[in-house]
């Protein structure tokens, strides 16, 4: 199979021991700039994405990222972030890496070339086709994540995947793939960069709009999100002010009984409307 593999093209600069600390930033910031707009052309294939993944997610499904190194240390991230902010349960959302958890912090060597370990992990949570799986690659040629997503198609479980290279294997075999072109890398292959930050720019995308679809924003507020450190809890209590025009004791007492935003909102307003 042939295409284009732009992750791997030549950077757009040379010389880059070269040039100073200034000049290396500003053209590292040059060519983020361009990853918004790369990944502005794929909305249309983002928003499908998105649809199917709310629509299993509202039948009782869960959602997968799976994927190796950058890309799959981006997908636990944004799995993990989804509990304290939108208060849903740890199991809704998983991300899966190729070396499993110890390879969040270091590399773990040729863990990523297996065909089979994506299937193989994937069954440990017993997926079924209520499920749907992200596979996250940013070349489209990881084996890990192509024989994983090939099982799921296998086994008629929707997939889809964000990579950054068209008509790559990975995309090939997605159902629902998104595709994000940002060219060459200020550094060579070094996908982390451009590639990473559409990754990320995307993931932010499926799960947010997923979770407003959930009902798990009101107006434009996390009024589900867990109450973990000071700063929330404080952000809790300006919510519920707000949103009753209560004053913050008041604010605080409804919050220290009910533990979440929403719960003190919702009885507030029981209470005031009977």
């Amino acid at each position: 199979m042939s295409f284009t593999k732009t992750t791997e093209a030549d950077s757009n600069f040379n010389h880059l021991e070269k040039m100073s600390i200034p000049e290396l930033l500003q053209h590292i910031n040059k060519e983020d700039k361009t990853v918004p707009l790369a990944v502005e052309k794929s909305i249309p294939q983002i928003t499908a994405l998105t649809e199917k993944v709310t629509e299993k997610l509202k039948n009782g499904g869960r959602l997968f990222y799976i994927g190796a190194g950058t890309s799959g240390r981006l997908g636990i991230v944004d799995a993990s972030e989804c509990p304290p902010t939108f208060g849903v349960s740890h199991e809704l959302v998983i991300g899966i890496i190729a070396g499993g958890d110890r390879a969040i912090r270091k590399a773990v060597e040729f863990a990523e070339d297996s065909e089979t370990q994506g299937w193989e992990d994937l069954k440990k949570y017993d997926i079924s086709e209520k499920d749907i799986v992200i596979g996250i690659a940013a070349s489209g040629t990881t084996p890990y994540v192509i024989g994983a997503l090939k099982k799921c198609n296998d086994n008629h479980i929707a997939t889809g995947c964000i990579t950054c290279n068209e008509g790559s294997p990975l995309a090939l075999t997605a159902t629902f793939p998104v595709v994000v072109i940002v060219g060459p890398e200020f550094v060579t292959g070094s996908s982390r960069m451009k590639a990473g930050t559409a990754q990320k720019l995307v993931l932010n995308m499926i799960s947010t709009a997923t979770m407003i679809q959930l009902g798990r924003v009101k107006g434009n507020k996390m009024v589900d999100m867990q109450l973990s450190n000071n700063k929330l809890v404080d952000r809790g209590i300006r919510m519920i002010m707000n949103e009753l025009r209560i004053s913050e004791s008041a604010a605080q007492q409804l919050l220290d009984t009910h533990k979440n935003v929403r719960a003190a909102i919702n009885a507030y307003q029981n209470e005031t409307h009977r």
